[in-house]
This record gives C-alpha cells, sequence and structure tokens, in this order.
C-alpha cells in the first residue's frame, strides 16, 4: 500500500471523528452538571474526570502494537460502540460510582477510536503530508468540541439538572452511533508484503529514546490536560460565577472554533514560523491565558480569553503527532503514537484529580493557575526540542523522503 494519493478515507475519518468527539464533548459536561446535582463536590468531580482515563492506560500500548502488525479500521466500530454506550449508560446511572465506571468506558471507546484513527492517518500519509493530514484530522475533534457543548448546554438547565443532564447523556449516546455511517470501506488493503516489512516488535524503550518522541508526548500532554480541565471545570466556575449553563457551553464551543480556525491555517503558520517556534509561542501564550481564566473578569472577556487560548490549543495536538510518528522507528509507529496517547491518559488522570484537589483547597479557579503552569513547562520543553525529529536510529535506515523535503514540506 502506497501512502499519500486521493484522501476520500479522510474526509469520511474526519467525519466519523467528528460525531464520535461530539458524543464525547457532549458528555463530559453533562457528567459533570449530573454529578453535581447528584450531591457530588469539587474533588468528586475530579475523581470523575480522572476515571475517564483510568482504563485507557492499561490498554493504549498493546492497542498500539497490534495496530503495527495489524488493521487499523477494527479499532473504530469499536470505539463508537463504547462511546455511545458510555454515554447512554452514564445517562441511565444513579449514582456517583456508576456515573464513574461509565466515564472510563467512554474514555476507553474515545482511546480505541482515537489510536485506531490517528494510525490510519499516519499510514495513508506521506512523509510529507503528515503536518496537513494530521492537522484536517484534528478538525474532526474541534467540529465535535464545537457542537458537543453547545448542545449539552442547550438541553441542561431548569430546576431539573439531574433530568436534563440525563437526557443531554442519552442524546449525545445517539449521536456518537451516527459515526457508524462513515467508517465503510475507510482502510485501504494491506499487502502481505507491506505486512512482512514492519519486522520484529520495537522494544518500548527504544521507543521512548528516539530523540523528538519525548517532547512530543509531553506537549500533548499538557495541550489536551489544559482542554480537558477546561472542560470538565468551567461548568464548576460558571456555578460559582452565576454564569448559565447555556453560556458556559456556548463559551467552550468558542474555545473549538478557535482550534478549528488555527488547523485551517497550521500549514501557513508552519512556513512562516517552523515547527519550534510555533509551539514554544502558543503554549508560553496558553499558559498565560489559563492563568488569566482564574481571575473574576466579565464573560466578553472571558469569551476574548478563551478564543485566543482554543486558537493556541490547537497547534500542539497535530503537531505532536507529527513530531512523534516521524521521530518513531520504523514499523513502531502506532505503538509510539500510543505512548503519547498513554501520556495524554495520564495527564487526564492526575490532572483532574490534583485539579480536584487544587480546587477544595484554593477555590474552584485555581485548577486553571495549575494548567498555567503545566504550559508554561511544556513552552519550554518545545524549545528545547529538537528543530526536526530525529527519525528512526543511524543503523534502521532512512525514511522515504530525503531530508530536506521533509524540512520544506513541513515547514520545520
Amino acid at each position: 500500500m502506497r501512502p499519500g494519493g486521493n484522501r476520500g478515507w479522510l474526509l469520511r475519518l474526519v467525519i466519523a471523528f467528528s460525531f464520535a468527539q461530539g458524543a464525547v464533548s457532549m458528555a463530559r459536561p453533562a457528567v459533570s452538571y449530573r454529578a453535581l446535582a447528584l450531591g457530588a463536590d469539587e474533588r468528586a468531580i475530579g475523581v470523575i474526570a480522572g476515571v475517564y482515563a483510568l482504563l485507557p492506560l492499561f490498554v493504549a500500548v498493546p492497542l498500539g502494537r497490534r495496530t503495527d502488525h495489524g488493521r487499523c479500521a477494527p479499532l473504530l466500530p469499536v470505539g463508537v460502540v463504547l462511546i455511545s454506550g458510555g454515554c447512554a449508560l452514564s445517562g441511565l446511572a444513579d449514582s456517583l460510582w456508576a456515573m464513574a465506571v461509565w466515564s472510563g468506558v467512554m474514555g476507553l471507546g474515545h482511546l480505541c477510536f482515537v489510536i485506531g484513527a490517528q494510525s490510519l492517518v499516519a499510514r495513508q500519509s506521506a512523509p510529507h503530508e503528515q503536518d496537513r493530514n494530521f492537522g484536517h484530522f484534528t478538525i474532526g475533534a474541534s467540529l465535535g468540541q464545537l457542537v458537543g457543548p453547545i448542545a449539552a448546554g442547550a438541553l441542561i438547565g431548569g430546576p431539573d439538572m439531574a433530568g436534563t443532564s440525563a437526557l443531554a447523556l442519552l442524546v449525545a449516546g445517539a449521536g456518537g452511533a451516527v459515526a457508524f455511517t462513515s467508517l465503510w470501506r475507510i482502510e485501504r488493503p494491506v499487502t502481505a508484503n507491506s505486512r512482512r516489512e514492519q519486522g520484529e516488535r520495537v522494544p518500548v524503550q527504544r521507543i521512548l529514546r528516539a530523540r523528538g518522541v519525548p517532547a512530543g508526548i509531553f506537549i500533548s500532554l499538557a495541550v489536551l490536560s489544559a482542554t480537558d480541565i477546561l472542560t470538565a471545570y468551567l461548568p464548576v466556575v460558571g456555578e460559582h460565577r452565576g454564569i448559565a449553563p447555556a453560556m458556559i457551553g456556548v463559551l467552550l464551543s468558542l474555545r473549538a472554533a478557535a482550534t478549528i480556525a488555527c488547523r485551517l491555517v497550521l500549514t501557513p503558520l508552519l512556513r512562516l514560523l517552523g515547527r519550534t517556534l510555533l509551539l514554544t509561542v502558543t503554549c508560553l501564550l496558553a499558559a498565560l491565558l489559563c492563568a488569566g481564566i482564574a481571575l473574576p473578569v466579565p464573560v466578553w472577556a472571558l469569551a476574548v480569553m478563551l478564543a485566543v487560548l482554543g486558537f493556541c490549543l490547537g497547534v500542539g495536538q497535530p503537531l505532536s503527532m507529527t513530531t512523534v510518528v516521524q521521530a518513531a522507528p520504523e514499523g513502531a509507529r502506532s505503538t509510539a503514537l500510543a505512548l503519547r496517547l498513554t501520556g495524554n491518559r495520564l495527564g487526564q488522570v492526575a490532572a483532574p484529580a490534583s485539579a480536584g484537589l487544587v480546587a477544595g483547597l484554593a477555590g474552584v479557579a485555581a485548577p486553571f493557575v495549575m494548567l498555567g503552569a503545566l504550559l508554561l513547562v511544556s513552552a519550554g520543553t518545545a524549545l528545547r526540542a529538537p528543530a526536526r525529529p530525529a527519525g528512526e536510529p543511524e543503523d534502521a535506515g532512512e525514511a522515504s523522503l530525503p531530508r530536506a523535503i521533509l524540512r520544506r514540506k513541513s515547514g520545520i
């Protein structure tokens, strides 16, 4: 199978990812509101948000190994089933522990879908197309993050917060199932020669030692933690500041819209600034803006801050994917992406739990100061990262295109 060529599969993948991510983005704030209605405090919200990422920690690398030596597409419908089921069953749950369990199932489904989808993009894209294709792929996530919170905000509210949040979760489950309609013939056939060329299993230690992989993992962790805590804790901030759930949904969707705008202009930005400077500047600005959310600013100022923050956060995910894929050894790229997702999920376990603790001790705005510090560290990591991925170890040979072409096409 040759990468590149017709990109109809990428459009179908973006559509499917939009519905799957939309279900998750609608469910996450709905879970927070339903948990609040069932008597949860800030610490309990943090625990439930952390459980979403707990199950994936144990299965990400095995799934990546399987995908390196097999097909990517079968993970996609499995992910959709788990996402839709987790959303619907969270809406039917009547206790906090049950909500935590089904939140974990939802997170496992999201991991399955994302590993399969990212591996598909890496496998079916030529090296010089990866920045662009990963950017387009993540537009699907941003579209879901745009529509999901608005839909949740439109359904949740009134005196029966438990009932309306349960309805939102059931609707999210139904919406996620629509992703099935775009998964037909999405993966090109893999020849027997392609399977044999993959070679032996690459040790995890060797993948993590590849220059560029650790930096890509940490930047991705920081950016996703920021997005995750924004989704989980902005409703809590809204409750304390008297901001209606519908307005919180609009604010979260505004951030997602800005992220989409960023990814539409990602290629020109790469040509203008290069990968290292672009990552460093956007992480630094995101750090300042996250810390600024802790200030008691009016709603219009919060909207401006979230829009700029969304634009900055839009850079980290696609570029960290490309960095990890191009730095990983041949035949271990799905595993490297799984390690990146493991880092993401580790952040999604630790960050909400830490945020819950910080919120309990210092107030609901304090987690955003914590996020600012994390993004500041990631800006330093991006600054010290290599200007281009180191690629495979010298004894493993080079990828298909010369380095000069990679630099020019990727904007490094």
